[in-house]
């Protein structure tokens, strides 16, 4: 059933989990403090972010994607995964596949549905780009490939790419959780990026598979990101170190991505629901101007 009043569903997408709720059925505002709010872990509902359902003049369906800074992403493949679920199961979208409209283009979403369960879901992410004035990074035009940055005394050497969304992938032979938490917010910040920029430390498994690690802008050290993964899988076919089909392995689980000749983006995985709900009165109250959020 479509969403009522202040109501909303819970899901995650191998880990990463967000709140999907219907822009026009909120009786509060969705301002920065509130975000905050809801997704804190202890004082709200608790995810890395929010997907607001909205109409679209030019799509199906239009997506806010919200992190849990109250900053807005352009572009969550992970979040569209679940917003397609969502769709499917509470009767907004009838049929399998369908546009959504995102500040980071337009999209569509194939899911697989057997027996009215939806099983792996497919979206065409848009096409991936490297030129540093569509990413944006600072400095001359140019494609960014293979950049050295120096960061908290640290030389790093990188490949911005957009996938509707900047993403900085950095290459390296092993993984290391408590770099990337380490250098993941400083390259997030780093005044070479002017939007801020999404963060994967990549190692290459073989010519089909990478394993990465997640700084994700606004919501920090992620076990698992469509957009992230889509964004490596391009890095890597660029620089020839994989086939244009990838399997992408994070903390969280597994997605496949292909690029095509045209760079063009196709990432299909899972999407899992795991509660719905209502705010509640004492919460909205305090998500209310002036309210305490």
């Amino acid at each position: 059933m479509p969403l009522d009043r202040d109501q909303f569903v819970k899901s995650h997408a191998l880990g990463n989990d967000y709140i999907v709720v219907d822009l026009d059925r909120l009786s509060f505002p969705l301002t920065p403090e509130a975000i905050r709010r809801i997704c804190h872990r202890n004082f709200g509902v608790g995810s890395d972010g929010i997907l607001g359902l909205r109409p679209s003049p030019r799509a199906d369906f239009g997506l806010r994607i919200f992190n849990p800074d109250g900053s807005e992403a352009e572009k969550s493949g992970n979040g569209l995964r679940i917003f397609a679920k969502f769709l499917h199961d509470h009767g907004y979208a009838r049929a399998s596949s369908f546009t959504v409209d995102t500040l980071g283009g337009l999209v569509r979403a194939n899911l697989d549905v057997a027996g009215g369960a939806v099983g792996t879901i497919t979206v065409d992410m848009g096409t991936a780009t490297f030129r540093s004035e569509e990413i944006p990074v600072a400095g001359a035009p140019r494609e960014v490939l293979q950049e050295p940055l120096e960061v908290d005394g640290e030389r790093v050497v990188f490949t911005a790419v957009s996938v509707g969304n900047p993403h900085c992938v950095v290459l390296v032979d092993a993984l290391d959780e408590a770099r990337i938490r380490r250098l993941g917010p400083r390259l997030e910040h780093h005044p070479l990026f002017p939007n801020r920029i999404n963060v994967q430390f990549a190692r290459v498994v073989s010519r089909g598979e990478v394993a990465i690690l997640i700084w994700e802008r606004g919501a920090g050290y992620t076990l698992a990101s469509g957009s992230s993964s889509c964004a490596v899988a391009a890095a890597c076919v660029r620089h020839d170190l994989t086939d244009r089909d990838v399997r992408v392995t994070m903390p969280g689980g597994v997605l496949r991505v292909s690029v095509g000749e045209d760079w063009a983006l196709r990432m299909a995985g899972p999407a899992t629901e795991v509660a719905r709900g209502a705010f509640s009165p004492d919460l909205v109250e305090t998500l209310r101007p002036g309210g305490g959020a």
